[in-house]
């Protein structure tokens, strides 16, 4: 079995996927941190479960007997472990808190219905009874996705995570026309595990495949590390079926395109939960790769890699382009290759030798069923290449970023528990800003860090490639102040007010959750909120669906409910996925 179909268990409350799976940071890892003047802190582990304090249950019995009426009595759950999962997502706040025993964002009940007749019951229920409904799916947002928090200015009865790990099917194949339709529990790995059998492949792996669901891939309009080839998620969603507290919409699905209208599929791609839970999905899919090519470069810039990209993508395109096409920046290079040993070291000589004493690393790696067309389409990538700057390198290394894909969110956790700040957040933007913005983005990130002379690592990858431009993912490494979720937000703000200055948008793929939606309004204007805002009435009158996601708080609100049931939450910092440099 592949990493592609390998499950592992779901994640731990406290962090990041299965802890067995973690490799802890090399002895020439923390000598690294050390050089730049960022101390390994003591230990400082997770709470034990049982220490987590968790705020009283809100709902009484007779809401609680209505919810099992809809899934029966053994699938709501009010027990502690329950609860605590369901407290947050993967975002540095989230995981900062849950550490240290905060359970405030937790549920008063996690409710797991088995199809769409009782997702839609619930919604009808809750609706009734205004009790807001945070729809969860691997739990691996890492924006403040799916944490009870936010009322929006509504009292509610309580709040119910709504966990869709019972509706994990794959209800139907087309091979004729390459359409699978899915429920939205399915994981990574159940995904391409059952789409084995049909000689069919997603061909979307997020960082976080091993955890997160189709409904979550949809819902936050996901990019995959192979996005450049197979499309990001709001390319390939075709169709859906959506349970909202006014009905049920089903949306699409009928032909490859229309001109019935403004496209409605895509206000639920996106919405988060905000709008409706979605109970399937039809996607387009690909046959399962049987062959692969990996290629990996040295330039002696940013500025070079970016143009070799810029130039793949314009020059090269749709069909032939590389499925993979990731460059790191100066920073980014350096300290991978410093993390990768003899070898890294090895490329570091090699680069010197050639005149390239900062370089930057490119990866390519193109898949499909036809060994001759991969040959075909590396060959004309590298024609394209060859015309700027670059060395080529041996494959193996494209490899071996390959092999080590899904592993960087552990080293978070382990450099979190000695006092560590590490976090990531990404843009993207058109090419004629891409490098201005990626030195803006970086420079406003090390200013806020490096207060009273504290070490910082800035590093950013583009990861994701267009035509028109490219993505930019940064991630930042720092000892932790006196108050780390103040440096938190400090560096959030820093490098959004940067990101919204310089052109870039708030967010590539991370989603909007809590931590974007003050600068909502930036990217769509005022005008843009108030059209979100009337959609959601309309669909979700009672304002119960994931409340203070995705929108800014209105004018004159709290954020928060007016009981407190609710707790609002300061809006701070898009943490991503993970601490290391390979992150998307």
């Amino acid at each position: 079995m592949d990493e592609l179909t390998r499950s592992i268990r779901r994640s731990v409350w406290h962090g990041w996927g299965d802890p067995a799976e973690a490799h802890p940071l090399s002895a020439a890892g923390w000598s690294m941190l050390g050089s730049l003047g960022i101390a390994r802190g003591p230990k400082s582990p997770p709470v034990a479960l049982e220490e987590v304090v968790l705020p009283p249950i809100a709902l009484g019995d007779a809401e609680l007997d209505a919810l099992r009426q809809v899934v029966g009595d053994g699938f709501v759950h009010t027990d502690r472990r329950w609860r605590v999962e369901h407290a947050g997502g993967k975002s540095y706040p989230d995981l900062w808190r849950l550490r240290r025993g905060d359970g405030s964002q937790a549920p008063d009940a996690v409710v797991e219905p088995a199809d769409a007749g009782e997702v839609q019951r619930l919604l009808e229920v809750c609706g009734a009874l205004r009790i807001a409904v945070v729809p969860f799916g691997g739990g691996t947002s890492v924006v403040g996705g799916v944490g009870a928090a936010g009322g929006g200015g509504v009292a509610f009865a309580g709040v119910v995570a709504v966990d869709l790990r019972r509706l994990d099917q794959l209800l139907h194949v087309d091979q004729e026309s390459r359409l699978a339709t899915f429920q939205p529990g399915l994981r990574g790995p159940d995904i391409e595990r059952a789409l084995e059998p049909h000689g069919l492949t997603l061909g979307h792996y997020p960082q976080s495949h091993q955890e997160a669901t189709l409904g979550g891939y949809v819902a936050t309009r996901s990019a995959g590390q192979a996005s450049t080839g197979y499309g990001r998620i709001d390319d390939i969603v075709l169709g859906m079926r959506v349970a909202t507290p006014r009905g049920e919409l089903l949306l699409g699905g009928r032909s490859p395109a229309s001109a019935a209208g403004p496209r409605l599929l895509d206000l639920v791609v996106g919405s988060e939960g905000t709008l409706g839970i979605i109970t399937e999905a039809t996607l387009r899919v690909a046959p399962r790769p049987t062959a692969k090519r990996y290629a990996a470069w040295l330039f002696p810039s940013f500025h070079a890699g970016s143009e070799a990209l810029r130039g793949l993508a314009q020059d090269v395109g749709p069909g032939l382009l590389p499925d993979v096409c990731r460059l790191s920046d100066e920073e980014e290079t350096r300290v991978n290759l410093a993390l990768a040993g003899r070898s890294g070291a090895a490329l570091l000589r090699y680069g010197r030798a050639r005149a390239l004493p900062a370089p930057v690393l490119v990866i390519l790696v193109w898949e499909g069923t036809d060994a001759g067309a991969l040959k075909h389409r590396q060959s004309v990538s590298e024609r394209v290449l060859r015309r700027g700057s670059g060395r080529r390198l041996p494959s193996r290394v494209a490899r071996a970023w390959e092999k080590g894909r899904f592993s960087g969110p552990y080293l978070r956790d382990e450099l979190m528990g000695r006092r560590i700040l590490v976090d990531t957040l990404e843009t993207a933007t058109t090419w004629d800003r891409l490098g201005t913005l990626h030195a803006e983005v970086g420079s406003a990130i090390r200013s806020s860090l490096e207060v009273g002379g504290r070490g910082v690592v800035v590093m950013c990858h583009v990861s994701h490639v267009y035509a028109t431009g490219a993505s930019l993912y940064f991630t930042f490494v720092a000892a932790e102040s006196a108050d780390p979720m103040a440096q938190w937000r400090a560096v959030k703000s820093a490098a959004t007010e940067a990101i919204v200055a310089g052109g870039g948008t708030i967010t590539h793929h991370h989603g909007v959750g809590v931590d974007h939606a003050p600068w909502l309004s930036a990217e769509i204007g005022d005008l843009g909120v108030d059209v979100l805002r009337a959609i959601k009435a309309e669909l979700d009158p009672a304002g119960i669906l994931n409340p203070g996601k995705l929108l800014p708080p209105a004018e004159g609100s709290s954020g928060g409910a007016a009981d407190g049931v609710v707790e609002a939450v300061t809006p701070g910092p898009d943490p991503g996925l993970t601490c290391t440099p390979d992150l998307s």
